[in-house]
């Protein structure tokens, strides 16, 4: 037998002697008492972090509270949205293309779905206006769950979809539905004062320096409710979980005479006596930015 042959059946018997060597009982160069002591070691290791991840995780829910978070990490002022939103902010339609509007009637529809009246009548109370609607807590004994305020659909008049289900965009004279982000605890103005919502053009760059706003095409406005107010009555807000039917107030913005076939940049903003003017560094901090376009065919 040459040198060769007898190299490879000594490997192949030396490796049949680590995976199991009959004179000593070993498995893998370890008898079955080592394996026991290892297997067990890991066993106890592996329960012990598996209880002390259990125990923390357990510590820190105890520190939660299931109706309001323990820190707030927050903007001084929230954000604000528009409905319809279309894409990247862009309004677009034409008026004789009932395709080019229908999706934007659909998605407002939606939307103001829950705020029926007859639902609202239901769910909410009729609250006082221009007034804190606070429910505190009793020490320990939650005053849980929290009432909320009614915000009637038909408090968007000609922007509620009841006098005209198209809301405008039949007519070039689209409604845009403003909200503000809830944030817990809020109480966005003081002395009775509520904070109200503003429309104008948007500042854009012409050149390297000049400015320009397209105030004269965009046209007069109509706000509802009147002055475009989030009354004071839908705050402070509980949460979700402590305050189920919370309906977030809205304001609607109709543009009544804008200028046809051109993109009219339009800027809403929060005006209020508590809250802080929005940063340059969050373009939706008090104040959303959106463009209109209006075609005639």
């Amino acid at each position: 037998m040459s040198a060769a042959k007898q190299e490879d059946r000594k490997g192949a018997s030396d490796w049949r002697e680590f995976f199991w060597n009959p004179r000593t009982h070993e498995v893998l160069g370890r008898t079955a008492s080592s394996w026991g002591l290892i297997l067990l070691f890991y066993l106890v290791f592996y329960l012990f972090l598996a209880g002390m991840f259990a125990l923390t995780m357990y510590i820190m829910l105890l520190t939660l509270d299931d109706f309001k978070p323990t820190w707030q990490d927050r903007l001084a002022t929230p954000g604000m949205m528009i409905r319809p939103k279309g894409d990247q902010l862009e309004i677009t339609f034409s008026m004789s293309d009932e395709q080019s509007w229908r999706g934007f009637v659909q998605n407002l529809d939606g939307f103001l779905s829950p705020y029926n009246d007859t639902q609202q009548v239901q769910m909410n109370d009729d609250c006082p206006p221009n007034q804190y609607f606070i429910q505190e807590d009793s020490g320990e004994v939650r005053n849980n769950p929290k009432r909320s305020c009614q915000f009637n659909r038909t408090m968007l008049k000609e922007c509620s979809g009841d006098s005209d289900r198209f809301y405008g965009y039949s007519q070039g004279q689209p409604c845009v539905l403003i909200k503000l982000n809830r944030v817990i605890g809020m109480l966005p103005g003081k002395d009775g004062q509520s904070p109200f919502v503003t429309c104008g053009a948007k500042l854009y760059k012409v050149g390297k320096d000049e400015l320009r706003e397209d105030s004269d095409k965009m046209g007069p406005l109509a706000y509802f409710p009147p002055n475009g107010t989030f009354n004071l009555m839908y705050y402070p807000y509980y949460g979700k979980k402590a305050q189920v039917n919370y309906t977030q107030p809205l304001v609607a913005v109709k543009f009544l005479n804008a200028t046809l076939n051109t993109d009219i940049d339009i800027e809403c903003k929060i005006n209020s006596n508590t809250l802080a003017a929005g940063s340059e560094r969050d373009k939706f901090a008090g104040r959303v930015s959106f463009k209109l376009r209006i075609n005639d065919k």
